[in-house]
């Protein structure tokens, strides 16, 4: 009767191609999650500084956080490269909120 099962010797056709897609997955998951953190900064900016400084820090904070996101994967996961400017803008963003 034929066994069933795995052997050492099976070939691991495909392997490489899964763990790039599962790396690619991991990666897209952290930017997506990243920029979604500068659009609630930026939200926060649009709510809470005096115009017109409203939109220019919130579409600004924006368009940094996707710029960050992308170069961070593009240099391979380097996450401080998006991180360290999203807790910048977050400080800019509450130390010139004006709570009326």
């Amino acid at each position: 009767m034929a066994e069933h099962g795995s052997s050492p010797s099976a070939p691991q056709h495909g392997i490489e191609a899964h763990n790039a897609t599962y790396q690619g997955f991991l990666s897209f998951s952290v930017a997506g999650t990243i920029v979604a953190l500068y659009i609630v900064v930026a939200l926060v900016a649009f709510r809470f500084i005096g115009n017109p400084m409203n939109l220019i820090a919130g579409f600004g904070g924006i368009l940094l956080g996707v710029l960050t996101a992308v170069i961070a994967m593009r240099l391979g996961g380097k996450w401080a490269v998006a991180v360290v400017p999203l807790v910048l803008f977050g400080v800019f963003v509450a130390a010139n909120a004006q709570m009326s």
